[in-house]
């Protein structure tokens, strides 16, 4: 199985990748690496989804008479997602729960738009803190779902957490510590068009999760050319210090880690594989899967994702982001949802718990760039580089050990401080 999968990403990543947009989704049965090559050579596709029993692809009209006349087996996946079994709650009614959540918990939730889709839909992210108007000095994480607008399954997963913290809040000791020490974010749906029109793309026709900067084709993290969902996530990011996220997907059940574009090792291998292997562990069909052991695989390794949000976030803003695959189905039978729900509940607990193996710092005077070098110094030595901080704070999340941070500022002020990976902040001058 691994060997089919770095062939298929060895080809694709053989060649160029550009926007593509998208006006026929396919399904093929068979796993077929020659055709691969030849569709993606050929331009104008995106390849999604290999495993042993097909791929998805992408592309312009005519996808589906080229495959006919490669007497390929496939199927229309857009015709199929109109055919669920049980109607999805609708925008208006997604929004609805959302604001019934914060009105249970005023003080602790927040809903608030970062921007509207091409159609002019809220795009809603759910703040959740013990203080939530305020800005605390606490590690900051992020759950983002339904890029892609026809995986459905996370947006309905991620709701329904923000709905359980609602009512149990105060209650469930778990619940009450995870949100008292951390600034949560969540954003159920970052496609809420391609989730009404039951299509992967926005609805413009493109594809979200290939649609940011790709940080092995260009040093600027700009937003010029972006999608409108793209721009907003990307304002969203650089007003936050988001040092761990995940973002929820449909079409298989794995949990992904970096990197996505590139076969070079991640800076941080282990400690990304230990934080996916923690998701997959507490979710029994993930962490059984025949398909990838552990229920876990390197991103590359499967396929290559150029512009993808996970290298994105980890490479301009230090997020460490992995990603997850949570149904096999995309738009499984809305009645199945409560059972996808306690699968991957404990998953999303203790997964969100890990922004806490990490430490940081805060300066007193506000607004203050600079660069933070850090080395470990228990239980092993190591050097972990340096990063770029900005807004007088800095959080990461590390293997398990003690630290010393070299801080350095704008002004050229150099400060010299030992943290434990225990969630820690130290505040500095």
């Amino acid at each position: 199985m691994k060997r089919i999968f770095a062939l298929t990403a060895l080809l694709i990543s053989s060649v160029s990748f550009a926007s593509v947009k998208i006006e026929e989704e396919i399904y093929v049965m068979g796993h077929k690496p020659e055709v691969i090559k030849e569709m993606i050579l050929a331009g104008s596709v995106e390849i999604d989804h290999v495993t042993s029993e097909g791929f998805e692809v992408y592309g312009g009209k005519g996808l589906s008479k080229y495959l006919d006349s490669k007497n390929l087996p496939h199927f229309d996946m857009k015709a199929m997602n109109q055919k669920v079994f049980a109607p999805y709650p609708s925008f208006a009614q997604l929004t609805a729960r959302l604001e019934a959540a914060q009105r249970k918990l005023p003080g602790v939730m927040k809903l608030f738009s970062i921007g509207k889709s091409v159609k002019g839909k809220d795009l809603w992210v759910v703040k959740i803190s013990d203080n939530v108007e305020s800005d605390e000095i606490e590690p900051e994480f992020k759950y983002i779902s339904s890029m892609h607008g026809d995986e459905i399954t996370g947006r309905e997963l991620t709701t329904l957490f923000i709905e359980e913290i609602a009512d149990k809040y105060g209650k469930d000791k778990e619940l009450t510590d995870l949100v008292n020490s951390t600034e949560i974010y969540i954003m159920p749906s970052m496609n809420p068009d391609g989730s009404e029109l039951k299509q992967r793309a926005n609805a413009k026709g493109f594809d979200l999760n290939r649609n940011f900067p790709d940080w092995t084709t260009t040093t600027e993290n700009s937003m010029n050319g972006r999608q409108i969902e793209n721009q907003a996530v990307m304002k969203f990011q650089a007003s936050r210090q988001f040092s761990l996220s995940a973002n929820f997907h449909g079409g298989t059940i794995v949990a992904n880690y970096p990197w996505d574009s590139k076969y070079d090792e991640f800076p941080l291998n282990d400690l990304v594989i230990d934080l996916s292997e923690i998701y997959a562990n507490h979710n029994p069909e993930m962490k059984s899967s025949r398909e990838f052991p552990g229920g876990i695989t390197n991103g590359a390794a499967w396929y290559i994702v150029k512009g993808g949000m996970q290298d994105w976030s980890y490479i301009w803003f230090n997020d460490l982001q992995i990603t997850l695959e949570v149904s096999h189905i995309k738009y499984p039978n809305f009645d199945d949802i409560p059972e996808f729900y306690n699968s991957n509940r404990d998953s999303m607990v203790e997964f969100m718990k890990m922004v806490h193996q990490g430490a940081g710092f805060k300066l007193s005077r506000k607004a203050m760039d600079g660069t933070v070098s850090i080395r470990q110094t228990s239980p092993v030595s190591k050097d972990y580089g340096s990063y770029a901080f900005r807004g007088s704070e800095f959080y990461k999340v590390l293997p398990v050990g003690e630290y010393e941070f070299s801080v350095e500022d704008k002004t050229g002020n150099v400060q010299k401080i030992r943290v434990s990976t225990n969630g820690q902040y130290a505040n500095l001058k």
